[in-house]
């Protein structure tokens, strides 16, 4: 392993932890109720809640990163790590619509796990839900360590 394949793979671990536990916070403590029940609803009230929620994102998650690099000394391409937010909100804002997540698990099968438990957290849609925003977040923190 080089010098700068170890730098990636550190930065794509501290990376990773840091959008992982601040997605985590975003998600279920910095989104507000009525953005929840909103966000998925049709027409421009939908889309608008949705947007605010999926604003929030992005800053926590930079606020994340932020306090890894302050703390560690790990080196941010700042451009990297711009690309890779913007990515990961598009894919959340995409996913928290809620209705083109259902149809995606409609066409691979999933309805009936979609539908488990409809209604309450920890339900199939939840856990589809989130387990698209972490696949994401996979992706943003490779683009992260590839700017490394």
């Amino acid at each position: 392993m080089t010098a700068e394949t170890l730098a990636a793979a550190v930065t794509f671990a501290a990376a990773f932890a840091a959008l992982f536990a601040a997605h985590s916070f975003g998600d279920h403590w910095v989104q507000t109720h009525g953005q929840a029940c909103a966000k998925g609803a049709p027409g421009w009230a939908g889309r608008w809640a949705c947007a605010k929620h999926v604003a929030t994102l992005p800053a926590t998650k930079l606020i994340a990163l932020a306090a890894v690099a302050l703390i560690t000394g790990l080196h941010l391409n700042p451009a990297a790590v711009a690309i890779a937010l913007l990515i990961d909100a598009a894919s959340h804002y995409w996913a928290d619509r809620r209705t083109p997540l259902q149809r995606l698990a409609t066409q691979l099968g999933k309805q009936d796990f979609y539908q488990l438990g409809a209604g309450h957290l920890g339900s199939g849609s939840h856990a589809l839900d989130q387990s698209w925003h972490h696949l994401w977040i996979f992706v943003a923190t490779l683009i992260i360590a590839g700017g490394a």
